[in-house]
């Protein structure tokens, strides 16, 4: 997560042992299940969407692989400023319990700081509390201000972005590259795709990262939604990430993404969306947005069934 690194918010540098090191807490209560705070925090994204602390502030990312070993890297730029630099790389990944990471930041070609940030969750009856503390050593300017402004925004932002995340998920009993297949190939993704009596017409499809799927769902009733995804990535057998647009080049809808995980032959499948607005989210709820989206899934499901 970027700090602030605005030099208005940077005091000067302290002596080595007032300011160089520094141990950081963080506390938010967040009010969606765990299950989806988590997604929310370690969903590449999910997480594009609140690293920001600030709207000034563009967060470019140039790698993003959420797992023990894998590493994420962007850039946060401001009009007129360097471009920061941040690597951050996964350690520990306990799903809904904690992650561990350490993070580096650079500026101008100059390390600033390093830091190892744990990530504690727990929730009961859909809220959610999450303990972030940052093990923070400061390598160039003392960099204790930009963190607690940096991480403090970012973390309110995330609580706003899971308070408007839609996590479904299905173990479907057959292996990861037969779900796959279903998925990421143009002929057969329209045959299953939607909720239960809907259908797919396409206008065009290319299901590959910078691709793109302009369509339409049509209704039992005959009812036409027109819709239109972008995908920005796409890792084959375990991630998908895309944009929803209302029609085509429409407003954006939400960031989606869904995950393929193995699980002793099966596989289980993460289907996740932040949308653009909590109005929109709770429009979703409203009419049935997670049931029709386990209805898609057990399509999915039944249509791996019968090859």
């Amino acid at each position: 997560m970027t700090p602030n690194l605005n030099p208005d918010n940077m005091p000067a540098a302290r002596d080595h042992a007032q300011g160089r090191f520094a141990t950081l807490t963080f506390e938010r209560d967040v009010a969606a299940p765990l299950s989806t705070l988590w997604q929310a925090w370690t969903a590449p994204p999910a997480r594009a969407v609140w690293a920001a602390p600030t709207p000034s502030v563009n967060v470019e990312f140039l790698e993003a692989d959420t797992r023990v070993g894998g590493r994420e890297v962007s850039l946060c730029k401001v009009k007129g400023q360097p471009d920061i630099r941040c690597e951050c790389g996964w350690l520990e990944l306990q799903p809904a319990v904690r992650s561990v990471n350490y993070e580096v930041i650079w500026s101008e070609g100059v390390t600033q700081s390093a830091a190892l940030v744990t990530a504690d969750f727990s929730g009961t009856d859909g809220r959610s509390r999450l303990t972030v503390t940052v093990q923070l050593s400061s390598l160039g300017e003392d960099m204790e201000a930009g963190y607690r402004h940096g991480f403090g925004a970012g973390l309110d932002n995330l609580a706003s972005v899971a308070e408007r995340t839609m996590v479904l998920q299905r173990v479907i009993q057959a292996p990861r590259s037969m779900v796959w297949g279903a998925w990421m190939n143009p002929e057969t993704l329209p045959q299953w795709w939607g909720p239960d009596g809907f259908s797919c017409r396409t206008k065009r499809i290319d299901l590959r990262t910078g691709g793109e799927w302009v369509f339409d769902m049509i209704a039992p009733d005959g009812t036409v939604f027109p819709n239109h995804h972008l995908y920005v990535e796409v890792r084959p057998e375990e991630k998908i990430g895309y944009t929803l647009l209302w029609g085509e080049n429409g407003p954006k809808h939400a960031d989606a993404w869904a995950s393929l995980e193995d699980q002793d032959g099966a596989t289980k499948v993460t289907l996740g969306m932040v949308f653009s607005t909590a109005a929109e989210f709770q429009e979703a709820k409203g009419f049935g947005a997670v049931e029709l989206g386990l209805q898609t899934l057990g399509k999915l499901e039944r249509f791996v069934a019968s090859r």
